[in-house]
């Protein structure tokens, strides 16, 4: 494992703990050479799972996308980056772990939804608004509407 801070092939490990779902494990390293600490998780490594976009392209699921999305949406809320890395894990091992390998960004972006209703509701409508492709005020105020409905605010 090469230290993301100055590239060093040497860490060694300080910690190690199940991940928040069980499915995988957590490490604490340090790099021996710049002192400098980082986290690695250790998963099994599944058939890569292909993402059917609305145009109907096909690309590998990237992980780094779904988890630049749900930065962008929980900003500035109380979520740790290791919830995110949680819903993250979460995700991608409920897709890689189905027989077929193929999803759709509907069915990512309908669990990623259903997530973030729980977890923070701003957060959820940020993510909303993007996904559904709000392109008015109409658009949110209905969807908010929904949510106090359900009685989930």
């Amino acid at each position: 494992m090469r230290c993301p801070f100055c590239s060093d092939e040497n860490s060694k490990v300080l910690e190690s703990r199940n991940g928040a779902n069980g499915k995988s494990i957590r490490r604490r390293r340090e790099c021996v050479a710049c002192k400098n600490r980082f986290t690695t998780y250790e998963t099994i490594e599944h058939s890569p799972v292909i993402v059917i976009k609305k145009d109907s392209r096909r690309e590998e699921f990237n992980r780094e996308k779904l988890k630049k999305g749900l930065i962008t949406a929980t900003e500035k809320r109380n979520i740790s980056i290791e919830t995110i890395d949680s819903i993250v894990l979460d995700i991608e091992l409920e897709f890689a772990s189905r027989i077929n390998s193929e999803v759709k960004t509907d069915e990512i972006g309908q669990v990623i939804m259903d997530k973030l209703k729980k977890l923070d509701k701003v957060a959820y409508v940020r993510f909303a608004s993007v996904y559904k492709e709000f392109n008015d005020l109409e658009s949110f105020k209905e969807e908010i509407e929904k949510l106090s409905k359900n009685n989930t605010l």
